[in-house]
């Protein structure tokens, strides 16, 4: 399933043609209209500056737009109750670009804070907090402080806090910009874990690299603007689909108009009797007389 222009009759995000400025100044976006569908992986590319942090903002619900609609999971965002947003909220996932740790909190007790606010018990969630934590390479770290930790291990904290609770939506924000490669593919092996089980992942990246590796829709925000590109898989199928229309076409066989039999002799008299005598007439006239073309032919010699 893919992002794209209205398609499913219940996403989990739809935008009906929204606009974004800050302030009195100029629109940063323009006219956007498109649905997240319920279970579908898309990547969120374009220029810095593009403003695709602020498209991630109005997804998570931490801004609203200047003009359009927004509906997240069925309700529409402008006239929701204010006591309403911090449940919708808790089901979408985000992984900021800046962490946006709690430094005076472990990294065992950062990750588990969205499941302690949800109102579990440490022993419901202690098991599944240190597996994760392990599965990004943080299991020796989780009574470590963040300021005593990299930037690299931070962002792996972040993500592991954003996925904890199986969030409807995950929305990440630069989410393998301070990893290695190969952490980068096993964080990657994790979102696509989370798709498989039902979340709807929204990544925005500058990593090309990492947009070739999944199979999934490329959002690309530009000048305001959002261009979706299909999956790769689905333009290969239109691909091939065209190709074999066109296949088809040259091999089908050319339509010939009958003519008929050739017209007699007889015919062509019973023509001429019922010709009209002001055609026949007008047609002998703009027949040249043989006298007159031999004289035309002696003047031009």
């Amino acid at each position: 399933m893919t992002a794209s222009p209205h398609s499913d009759p219940e996403p989990v995000v739809r935008f009906d043609n929204v606009g974004m400025r800050y302030g009195r100044g100029p629109e940063i976006l323009r006219d956007l209209s498109f649905d997240l569908p319920r279970g579908s992986f898309q990547f969120l590319t374009g220029p810095s500056g593009a403003g695709k942090t602020s498209l991630l903002k109005l997804i998570y619900l931490a801004a609203k737009p200047s003009r359009g609609l927004i509906s997240c999971f069925g309700r529409d965002v402008a006239t929701l109750p204010r006591d309403e947003l911090p449940d919708l909220r808790r089901r979408i996932g985000v992984v900021f670009q800046e962490f946006r740790l709690l430094n005076h909190l472990s990294v065992f007790d950062n990750v588990s804070l969205p499941l302690r606010v949800a109102g579990k018990k440490r022993s419901e969630y202690a098991e599944d907090v240190a597996e994760l934590l392990a599965w990004v390479g943080l299991g020796d770290k989780m009574s470590a402080l963040p300021p005593t930790l990299s930037g690299g291990e931070q962002q792996r904290v972040a993500i592991a806090r954003a996925v904890v609770g199986q969030p409807e939506i995950l929305i990440a924000d630069e989410p393998t910009g301070n990893v290695d490669p190969e952490m980068g593919m096993r964080l990657l092996r994790l979102f696509a874990e989370l798709n498989k089980l039902g979340t709807t992942i929204v990544i925005a990246t500058h990593d090309l690299q990492l947009v070739r590796m999944v199979d999934a829709p490329v959002m690309t925000l530009a000048n305001g603007h959002l261009h979706i590109r299909p999956p790769r898989s689905q333009r290969q199928r239109e691909a091939e689909l065209r190709e074999a229309e066109r296949r088809d076409a040259d091999d089908r066989p050319t339509a010939t108009v009958p003519m008929g039999p050739e017209p007699s002799a007889q015919d062509a008299a019973d023509d001429l009797d019922d010709e009209d005598p002001m055609d026949a007439v007008a047609r002998a006239m703009e027949m040249p007389d043989e006298d007159d073309t031999d004289d035309g032919e002696d003047r031009d010699a």
